[in-house]
């Protein structure tokens, strides 16, 4: 499971004396138990998949990138620079992001599948989609895509 293979990163990140990854890592396992919790009390399910786990990355990722393009606008380059490197410490937990080529190819092949031609069908085709690409493309990104391919 991807949440041994984190611990087990930790682990060695502690032995390597590597204080952002140290630090990364323990901050991702808090927000995976977080998630857990917040999964039990929802759902009565026992505990998170891989899947899950990806998702809480993919988050965390996101929060990451946000606060350095906020630190770098209000001139506090090291404080954007540490947040660039944790997102790059949680990225090596992700899955290969696809290409921009491949997924237009996917999104192209959903709506043709769907046989849907306008906005009104978005949703539609963004939960096609978002099931093909899980934890390989952004939402924001696929998003976009098909909107722009819907207004054609």
């Amino acid at each position: 499971m991807l949440i041994k293979t984190i611990q087990d990163d930790l682990k060695k990140a502690q032995l390597d004396r590597d204080e952002v990854r140290v630090s990364t890592l323990r901050l991702l396992i808090s927000e995976i138990n977080n998630a857990r919790i917040a999964l039990r009390q929802s759902l009565k399910q026992a505990d998170l998949t891989d899947q899950d786990i990806v998702s809480v990355v993919q988050r965390e990722v996101k929060k990451r990138r946000e606060a350095a393009i906020g630190f770098r606008s209000g001139g506090r380059e090291n404080s954007a620079q540490k947040e660039e490197d944790e997102a790059a410490v949680l990225e090596g937990y992700l899955l290969e992001q696809l290409s921009n080529e491949e997924l237009t190819k996917i999104v192209e092949e959903s709506i043709t599948e769907l046989g849907v031609n306008s906005l009104a069908d978005m949703g539609r085709v963004m939960g096609a989609v978002m099931g093909k690409v899980v934890g390989r493309a952004d939402g924001v990104a696929v998003s976009k895509l098909v909107k722009e391919k819907l207004s054609l």
